[in-house]
């Protein structure tokens, strides 16, 4: 696959990826952290801020294509 065209169906794929990460990370806290303190919700947002970065990484590697052996 040409990279231009790779690198065209990765970024749809991650503003698909943040999109719905987004929409289920915020309905997962509004359906169970309602009655928890504010440092619950501090801890939770940082860490769910943080975990769409993985498949985001295994994206981008994707988008730049097989490594070239020398």
């Amino acid at each position: 696959m040409p990279p231009r065209v790779r690198s065209f169906i990765g970024t749809f794929m991650i503003i698909f990826l943040v999109i719905i990460y987004a929409l289920l990370a915020t309905t997962v806290a509004t359906l169970t952290l309602a009655n928890y303190p504010w440092w619950v919700h501090l801890l939770y947002f940082f860490f769910s801020g943080l975990l769409w970065i993985l498949p985001a990484m295994l994206i981008i590697k994707w988008m730049a294509g097989p490594r070239k052996q020398r």
